[in-house]
C-alpha cells in the first residue's frame, strides 16, 4: 500500500528516536480508510512533512514528534522528544547526533493545520515544555518526570569537578542538598563495559565535598517501582535538609 506513510512509533524507529513501546503505525494522507494489518491514522499530511528514509515514505522528525505528543501517553512522548534533542552513545561511542536543533520545528508542526485542530494538540503543547536535551536515556527521562510530579526538581547532567580535577556529570543533582541521583543499567547506557565505567565514577563522586549522598537506581526500578524510587529520593533530600544527611548508595 504505497500511499501509506510510516509515522508515529514506526517513524521514530526509522529515525533512531527511542520510544518506550514499539508499534507498527502509518498515516494515510488521503484518509481513504483502507484496511491493513497495522494501526493507520487518518489525518492529512502536507508534502513538506513527508520524506524518504531508505525506500519508505516517512513523516519528518518534527511531524513524528508532534504526532507522538498528540497521541501520548506523556512519558512516551517526552522520551521521544528528549531522544531527538540529544546525542546518543552506544558502547562508549556516539552513534548519532541530535536530530533536531531545538523545539521550534516541533512547535511549528503542532501549530500547522490540521494538527492544531486535532485531538490532543492543546495537551501536546504543554508536554512540549517538559523536554530536556540533557537527558541521557529513556530511563533518565522517566525518572525526571516522576520526580517532577512529586515536586522534586534536580539539575539534569549537572557539572561537578572532583578534587582531582575530573569533570563529572551525574544524571541528577540536588545542588543545595548535595544529593546525586544516578540511573544505572547497561540496557540503556549501551554495553556492560559502559555500565562498569559508569559505576567506577561513583567513588570520584563521593570524594566531592559538595556531594553528601549518592543514590543509585537500576532503570527497572524507575519503570516498575516509581513510588519506591521517588520515596527514596525524597527521603534523602529531606534528610539532608533537616541536618540528617547520611551518605547513601
Amino acid at each position: 500500500m504505497p500511499g501509506l506513510v510510516a509515522s508515529h512509533r514506526s517513524a521514530a524507529r526509522l529515525w533512531g528516536i527511542e520510544v518506550l513501546r514499539e508499534e507498527l503505525e502509518f498515516t494515510d494522507p488521503l484518509g481513504a480508510g483502507r484496511k491493513t494489518g497495522a494501526r493507520v491514522h487518518w489525518l492529512p499530511l502536507p508534502p513538506a512533512e513527508i520524506t524518504v528514509v531508505g525506500d519508505l515514505r516517512v513523516t519528518t522528525v518534527a511531524r513524528t514528534l508532534a504526532d507522538l505528543l498528540r497521541r501520548g501517553p506523556r512519558e512516551d512522548a517526552v522520551v521521544a522528544l528528549d531522544s531527538a534533542l540529544s546525542s546518543r552513545r552506544y558502547g562508549g561511542r556516539q552513534w548519532r547526533g541530535p536530530l533536531i536543533g531545538g523545539l521550534d520545528t516541533v512547535a511549528a508542526a503542532l501549530d500547522s493545520p490540521p494538527v492544531a485542530r486535532s485531538a490532543g494538540a492543546v495537551r501536546a503543547r504543554r508536554w512540549l515544555t517538559l523536554a530536556d536535551a540533557e537527558a541521557g536515556s529513556p530511563a533518565e527521562t522517566v525518572a525526571r518526570l516522576r520526580m517532577r510530579d512529586a515536586g522534586l526538581r534536580p539539575e539534569s547532567q549537572a557539572r561537578i569537578l572532583t578534587p582531582t580535577g575530573r569533570l563529572l556529570r551525574p544524571d541528577f543533582f540536588f545542588r543545595e542538598e548535595g544529593v546525586v541521583v544516578e540511573i544505572e543499567g547497561y540496557a540503556y547506557h549501551g554495553t556492560k563495559e559502559a555500565h562498569r565505567r559508569d559505576r567506577s565514577r561513583y567513588n570520584d563522586l563521593s570524594s566531592c565535598p559538595e556531594v553528601r549522598a549518592v543514590l543509585r537506581f537500576a532503570a527497572e526500578e524507575v519503570f516498575t517501582a516509581p513510588d519506591a524510587f521517588v520515596g527514596r529520593v525524597r527521603a534523602a533530600v529531606e534528610g539532608v535538609r533537616v541536618g540528617a544527611g547520611v551518605r547513601l548508595g
